[in-house]
């Protein structure tokens, strides 16, 4: 048995104003090619399947379209929860239909989800918080406890919990009651869930840059030792680089977001995570990296040629591009770098003296010409810098239209 474990989908994200529609298309087909390629039997997506709650149309169209590819045409269950940038809801919506196709569509914690059969599968059990599917080859079934997205009042408001708790005793109480109950060593338990995660003692993992944070002081914090000890895997969403957090035997894992989504992320590696499961119910995993989308960089300039030449070579990334110089950039060094690259998504100038001499104070004669007052100001403001010709000639037609 193979399962595919993705998530952090977030379709519909712009990185500022650029749209990665296009690329999330590429990367979308290259996810359904994994699971066609490797004869995958089921697919887990953990959650931020969009990136806001209203999401655009053709983010919709592309979020149903994959879902329904990725089934194999009813033949391959999908269960997808909801993460923080859901809407619970809107996610929940169309599950009577999806059901249809063999799609699960969880948004709340503790959901129970409607039972049903297909040729191919069918939700042998379902209770608050867990499914129990039976696949038409294997002989054994497969348990997905799963939790949505959950801060510390929606998942005491689905939970019944005081408002005291704390959010990992909730959990783990909530989960080890599920799993003494309905997980045995008769078939593959899984635990799949969107939260800040990490392990007791150990250096706490960074949220995703710009993403918004789950993590909200030590009240919001999941440790792994949470998890039930019945659980073979464990499917995790939020994080966006891959990384296990259990250990080889009992993997708790972070799947990877499929593209960088920050500059925090420039050089990263994305994957998916195939799981695969024997006869005997011996469980391993392995990464597959993606490789689609556009490379994201993070460079640093002294010369403007320099940054130029390197445009000119790396024409498919998006950059967050830094130079360095004595003086600002001019109009036409601007016009030349943005017409050498069409995606350059954060021009930075840098001044090298800027630091040097700030703190230095000086009497300002405020009899002065007004040019030459503003040309002390703009100084003082930027480390003794003298503006160049195009800020002059600017302020000169702001006189002009001022007089």
């Amino acid at each position: 048995m193979k399962i595919l474990h993705t998530a952090d989908w977030h379709l519909g994200k712009r990185l500022d104003s650029f749209s990665r529609l296009e690329e999330q298309v590429k990367v979308m087909n290259e996810i359904i090619e994994i699971a066609d390629n490797q004869n995958v039997d089921m697919v887990l997506v953990a959650g931020d399947l969009f990136d806001n709650f209203n999401p655009s149309t053709e983010a919709i169209e592309l979020f149903y379209k994959t879902l329904k590819r990725l089934t194999n045409n009813g033949k391959r269950p999908v269960i997808a929860i909801a993460g923080n940038h859901d809407s619970p809801s809107f996610i929940d919506a169309p599950d009577p239909l999806a059901r249809e196709c063999g799609i699960i569509l969880i948004g709340y914690p503790n959901d129970k989800v409607q039972p049903f059969a297909l040729p191919d599968f069918k939700i042998s059990k379902s209770v608050e918080g867990l499914i129990e599917l039976q696949l038409e080859n294997w002989k054994f079934p497969v348990r997905i406890m799963h939790t949505a997205y959950a801060n510390e009042t929606r998942l005491k408001q689905y939970l019944g919990e005081e408002k005291e708790d704390e959010l990992n005793r909730v959990l783990a109480e909530n989960w080890s009651e599920i799993a003494t109950e309905h997980c045995d060593e008769k078939g593959i338990n899984l635990l799949m869930a969107h939260l800040y995660m990490n392990k007791r003692g150990t250096e706490l993992l960074e949220e995703p840059e710009g993403e918004k944070p789950i993590k909200i002081g030590n009240a919001d914090m999941i440790y792994s030792d949470a998890i039930p000890p019945q659980i073979d895997y464990t499917a995790l969403g939020h994080l966006h680089g891959f990384r296990n957090i259990g250990t080889p035997e009992k993997p708790v894992i972070y799947s990877s977001s499929p593209l960088c989504y920050s500059f925090s992320e420039a050089g990263k590696t994305k994957y998916v995570s195939l799981i695969s499961i024997d006869d005997n119910r011996n469980l391993s995993f392995e990464k597959i990296q993606l490789t689609e989308g556009k490379p994201l960089h993070r460079k640093t300039f002294q010369d403007i040629s320099a940054a130029l030449e390197w445009l000119a070579d790396n024409q498919n990334a998006l950059v967050e591009l830094t130079l360095e110089s004595e003086t600002f950039l001019s109009a036409e060094d601007r016009k030349a770098l943005y017409q050498t690259h069409q995606g350059i998504i954060h021009l930075i100038p840098k001044l090298k003296n800027q630091s040097e001499n700030s703190t230095d104070l000086k009497e300002i004669n405020l009899s002065q010409d007004r040019r030459e007052l503003f040309r002390d100001y703009f100084k003082s403001k930027h480390g003794n810098q003298e503006p160049n010709e195009d800020i002059l000639n600017m302020f000169n037609e702001i006189l002009n239209d001022l007089a």
